[in-house]
């Protein structure tokens, strides 16, 4: 039974991956489509918005509706939208093929969870999630950002091949049902978290590629630290009481994200550490969170189409948010990066002769940033000596550790918006501890 499952359980990973698995290729598409970043930020926020509003609109019929078509539905929606995706030729198009492939994640998932169980596709989600940047990550720099979308397309129709080889044993759960509201506070943690964790997973990888000039593949391992602290994490889980492991998850995923806000310059182990701990958090609470959402007074298929939905819409409110947050923060810090970076050149000891034409292929440099690449500043240094030139390397290094703090600063703020949410989660948690008490 359980390599029966297999197929429909990748899916299941990868639709909860894609809520975050196109981060690490956002520099490229923003340079692809010569985008804003507020327009890239649609290919992430277009997704979760349309799994948000489809798993919540289908709350009220999802009960009437047979288990194993809802689920192969999903799946035929979701192949053909992934296609579409690693086809598009636009940001226009990519937006709305993603858009269509949240429409069949919302389906997928919800239809899934009778097939799997509560307890496998929960683990096999929560895992998804916290792979979704790594897996991106590596796919991008091994062939490109389309290799993110046709590597869905087998996993997917693999997926559909194994939910018509089971039998139609998902019955309509016919008549009325008792009330999903006594899932609401689970829910409602559990949208939190999912916001909070936009700081990690959107934020923390930005943060890295596109700021720190780590290669997809780099941020991947930086990164793989999130997911490998939330398996860590699972079998303290289950030795803790509920509202014990939904309050010291949420503190954590909060510390983790204050961690990176505070981060005074661009170091690799101090992310490394805050990163695990948000994955320590997020494997704490959402196993138990998530037991608490998926109700079968109410129906395993409707309990999950609601929990879907709240977590996805955490996720969109915080995109909502972040966005217009960084796009009105880092143009101002590229300007002060800027004018670091000329400061430490000015001031640095070295001649004219090597000052001018380094200064000239910086700025280069930093009018391809503008262009939505991400230039190695370090080249222009090096091609004119610095391997060779103690006085002209120490420049170099003092140059771009200016820009690199000064940039990592303008994120804090944002950072500390997903932290917010966290606290909330843990506030929430609290109010409602005698609820967790049970579990």
């Amino acid at each position: 039974m359980a390599s029966k499952q297999a197929p429909i359980a990748a899916a299941v990973a990868i639709a909860f991956a894609d809520s975050s698995i196109v981060v690490l290729a956002l520099p490229e598409l923003y340079g692809r489509f010569h985008a804003s970043i507020t327009g890239v930020s649609w290919v992430i926020t277009a997704y979760n918005a349309a799994v948000a509003v489809t798993a919540l609109a289908l709350v009220l019929l999802v009960h009437r509706v047979d288990a194993g078509a809802l689920l192969a539905a999903g799946l035929s929606v979701f192949l053909a939208a992934s296609i579409g995706c690693a086809l598009a030729q636009s940001l226009a198009f990519l937006i709305a093929a993603r858009t269509v492939q949240g429409v069949g994640a919302a389906l997928l998932l919800a239809g899934s969870l009778p097939v799997l169980g509560a307890k496998r596709w929960t683990l096999v989600g929560a895992f998804g999630l916290a792979v979704g940047p790594a897996l991106g990550g590596v796919l991008t720099q091994a062939f490109d950002w389309r290799a993110i979308f046709a590597a869905q397309a087998p996993v997917a129709a693999l997926g559909l091949l194994g939910a018509a080889r089971r039998r139609p044993d998902a019955a309509v759960q016919e008549g009325p049902r008792p009330s999903l509201a006594r899932t609401l506070p689970a829910n409602a943690c559990l949208g939190l978290l999912f916001g909070a964790l936009v700081g990690a997973l959107f934020l923390g990888v930005l943060l890295v590629i596109s700021v720190w000039s780590y290669s997809p593949i780099g941020g991947a391992l930086v990164v793989s630290s999130l997911p490998a602290a939330a398996l860590a994490a699972r079998p303290l889980e289950t030795r803790l009481p509920g509202v014990v492991a939904v309050c010291g998850g949420s503190a954590l995923v909060g510390g983790g994200l204050v961690g990176l806000a505070l981060l005074p310059s661009a170091s690799v182990a101090l992310a490394v550490w805050a990163l695990a701990l948000c994955g320590a958090g997020l494997g704490l609470a959402v196993p138990v969170l998530s037991n608490a959402a998926l109700d079968p007074d109410v129906g395993l298929t409707r309990s999950a189409t609601l929990t879907v939905g709240a977590r996805h819409a955490g996720l969109v409110l915080a995109l909502a948010v972040i966005a217009p947050l960084l796009a009105s923060k880092v143009p101002a810090a590229g300007d002060r990066a800027l004018l670091r970076g000329t400061a430490v050149l000015l001031d640095a000891p070295v001649g004219l002769d090597k000052k001018i034409p380094v200064a000239l292929d910086l700025r280069g440099a930093f009018a391809r940033a503008r262009a939505g690449e991400t230039p190695d500043l370090s080249e222009p240094f090096n091609a004119h000596g610095a391997r060779h030139d103690s006085a002209l390397a120490a420049a170099r290094d003092r140059l771009v550790g200016a820009i690199e703090s000064t940039i990592t600063r303008a994120s804090r703020s944002a950072f500390f918006v997903c932290a917010a949410f966290a606290a909330l989660a843990l506030l929430l948690a609290f109010v409602f501890r005698r609820r967790l008490e049970t579990l």
